[in-house]
């Protein structure tokens, strides 16, 4: 406060700096530095540990910002050194962590790394595995036609009383189709029926709306014979508990194509015995 007891006044800087020292510009230049390497184990450790030589501790929200750029990019060989080489270190051994590692070793094709790395977090984290890794492996063993190995992580969901999302009981269903087990098909579609119900967040509120994974083998009242919208009677009470119309989605959201999303709500309805025994 100033003589006259108001607010001190502010003059514009008449200068300006470019120097920037953040975590977001480290995590640049460490990206840059990467990229400029070859494959070679030794010289991306040694570029790696360079960097970090004057740090007086670990800069690990540098290189976590560094690892989500490269996710971004999509560099999977340059997101499975990083993160080896951090592990190594000791540091980041977060779920986050292992999780990124996962994806990055399947979608570079290293299915039998990836396989023993969920082997040996499962075991080590057996009643607090994320959903998400289950999901992870499922997706990977369907696209690899291991179908045994999949049906065997459904499995371990059940026994462990893990909630499958819309997509795993998707790509289960469709394996038991293509193998003629239609018994078993009926019995998963029973215990686990898709949600009427999702929920999503629109400018802060959180929207209930109506489920597009609805079953369209009954009578087709669902959805109608183009595969298109909604045709039920109660569709104008599309977003029924929230006050918020569908005005406020703004123009870049298509209305009717708004609930093709999926679910992160567990299922309501589950039955005691195992699908798969």
């Amino acid at each position: 406060i100033c003589a006259a007891k108001g607010p001190r006044p502010r003059y514009p800087r008449v200068w300006k700096t470019k120097k920037k020292i953040g975590t977001i510009s480290k995590s640049l230049k460490l990206v840059d530095c990467i990229k400029e390497l070859s494959n070679v184990k030794e010289e991306v450790y040694g570029a790696l540990d360079s960097f970090i030589a004057w740090e007086l501790e670990f800069p690990i929200i540098t290189v976590k910002k560094t690892l989500k750029t490269l996710e971004n990019e999509k560099e999977w060989k340059r997101i499975i050194q990083v993160t080896k080489w951090m592990l190594s270190k000791g540091q980041g051994r977060t779920m986050g962590s292992y999780y990124m590692l996962l994806n990055a070793l399947a979608e570079d094709g290293r299915i039998d790394e990836a396989e023993e790395l969920w082997m040996k977090l499962f075991s080590e984290n057996l009643e607090s595995m994320p959903r998400i890794f289950f999901e992870r492996m499922i997706s990977i063993y369907y696209s690899s036609e291991m179908h045994e190995k999949m049906f065997e992580v459904f499995a371990d969901m059940e026994e462990l009383g893990i909630n499958p999302t819309v997509p795993i009981v998707s790509k289960v269903g469709d394996v038991l189709q293509k193998q003629g087990m239609l018994d078993k098909y009926k019995k998963l579609k029973k215990k686990y029926p898709p949600p009427k119900w999702e929920y999503r967040y629109v400018k802060g509120k959180r929207v209930r709306i109506r489920s597009k994974h609805l079953d369209t083998s009954g009578d087709g009242k669902d959805r109608d014979t183009s595969g298109g919208e909604e045709t039920n009677k109660d569709s104008p009470g599309l977003y029924e508990g929230s006050d918020m119309g569908t005005d406020e989605l703004g123009d870049g959201v298509n209305k009717h194509e708004f609930a093709d999303v999926c679910s992160s709500k567990p299922y309501s309805e589950t039955l005691n015995p195992s699908i798969l025994a």
